[in-house]
């Protein structure tokens, strides 16, 4: 695993041990989604670790945070005008705790659901080129 940037070190530093960990095993996933939907851009965004398609237009931010206030869980955080926190919701009524529609709680006590986190990581990381796809699709000329 390829180590983190120093800003998001820097970020997580004053997170508890548990967070860090979570933290790293979510970037894990992203990573390993990322070795077949495209490289990745780790940074933060809104003070945050985050990844983004290091190509433009090809998919969406995913952001991972942890607040003091909810100091049990971790979350991850879409971007708010896409349908992912929606399909998530569908798909996994009952793996995350959900925070209007962006945000994916998970409890740091439980297991992480990586089976969901990943599919989360691979619907993110090709949001356009889905859209992209299903326009053309639909397209009669």
């Amino acid at each position: 695993m390829t180590s983190l940037p120093a800003k998001i070190l820097d970020r997580i530093a004053s997170w508890p041990e548990a967070a860090q960990v979570r933290l790293l095993e979510i970037r894990a996933i992203f990573l390993d989604i990322a070795a077949e939907t495209g490289p990745l851009s780790e940074t933060l965004k809104w003070g945050e670790p985050s990844w983004l398609p290091a190509k433009p237009r090809r998919g969406t931010t995913l952001r991972v945070s942890w607040f003091p206030e909810t100091a049990q869980e971790i979350g991850i955080f879409v971007h708010c005008q896409t349908t992912l926190s929606g399909t998530m919701q569908e798909i996994y009524p009952d793996t995350f705790r959900y925070s209007g529609n962006r945000g994916l709680h998970n409890d740091l006590n439980q297991d992480l659901p990586k089976e969901a986190v990943a599919h989360l990581a691979q619907l993110a990381f090709t949001y356009h080129l889905k859209r992209v796809n299903v326009v053309s699709k639909g397209d009669s000329r």
